[in-house]
């Protein structure tokens, strides 16, 4: 996280365009079925791992990353970094009275935060570049984008570049937590990777077939690699 956050101050420190984007088992999924989406994931200039399945899998794979990076944490970080380095924010995304609720929250928790502007996510492709003036006239130094995937990444993929924000992160459904509409799963769900199953039981018509099918499939890819990479090695599959 430490390692991640600097690199993040170091792009906002740059002023040109960079983007992060937070990585996990649905998405990698969805990546492998939607070029669109794997092609702006690829042109992000830093990557990390939000669930907690795919680090357990680069392990298996033998190309180990050092921690899974959750970007709820990282939004907060930054959250904390805007604050101490005076790094106006602004957040793109949610229902207007659920944004409205979190930023009164953030402003609570971080009395000097500078909110250059937010907006709700519901528009339409035509209104785009309007909002891309809007948060390019904000001055803001760090874009949230509060929309689910892979819209945000198509649209980011289009217009990230345009903004004039140094630092673009996707945060998804983070905003609804801020604001308390959802709740975060317990630290010792979190270490088992059990994230994904903390918010089925709280959205199950929403998000059953979701993960279902996307934890599947991604269980499928891993045996696929694993099977690969031994193969490649020389040694049997059963062994």
């Amino acid at each position: 996280m430490a390692a991640t956050v600097s690199r993040c101050e170091r792009i906002v420190e740059r002023g040109s365009f960079g983007q992060q984007v937070s990585i996990n088992a649905a998405k990698l999924v969805t990546m492998r079925e939607d070029p669109e989406l794997r092609a702006a994931v690829e042109s992000c200039e830093l990557i990390s791992a939000d669930g907690q399945s795919v680090v357990w899998a680069s392990r298996l794979l033998a190309d180990p990353l050092p921690e899974r990076v959750a970007g709820i944490d990282l939004m907060h970080e930054l959250i904390a970094l805007a604050e101490r380095r005076d790094y106006g924010i602004y957040i793109l995304g949610a229902r207007q009275e659920v944004l409205e609720t979190a930023v009164e929250r953030l402003r609570e928790r971080h009395p000097a935060l500078r909110v250059a502007g937010f907006r709700d996510g519901y528009f339409g492709e035509e209104e785009s570049d309007r909002i891309v003036e809007e948060i390019a006239a904000s001055g803001a130094q760090m874009l949230f984008v509060a929309i689910s995937s892979p819209r945000k990444e198509r649209w980011l993929g289009t217009h990230g570049p345009r903004l004039g924000v140094p630092f673009v992160m996707g945060v998804g459904g983070s905003i609804d937590v801020v604001a308390g509409i959802t709740r975060r799963a317990p630290p010792s769900w979190q270490r088992l990777g059990l994230e994904w199953l903390y918010r089925l039981l709280q959205e199950p018509r929403r998000m059953l077939s979701r993960y279902l099918g996307s934890n599947f499939r991604f269980g499928l890819l891993l045996a696929g690699g694993i099977t690969r990479r031994l193969l490649r090695s020389g040694e049997r599959p059963d062994q």
